[in-house]
């Protein structure tokens, strides 16, 4: 993902700073306790499409 690109996105629920996952597929909003899809390489911020983070990857850095 573009790094441009990621320091412009926010959560749309929070509006915190997003973070890319280590494997690049998804964009994680610990505050929000979501991670949003990016498929193909396009993130998919919507709250219907995220998932709920596990109580350890809120707590991993």
């Amino acid at each position: 993902m573009n790094k441009t690109l990621l320091d412009i996105l926010v959560c749309p629920v929070t509006k915190a700073t997003l973070t890319l996952s280590k494997d690049g597929t998804e964009l994680i909003s610990k505050i929000g306790g979501m991670a949003y899809p990016v498929r193909e390489g396009i993130p998919v911020l919507l709250e219907t499409e995220a998932r709920t983070l596990t109580a350890e990857e809120r707590l991993e850095k």
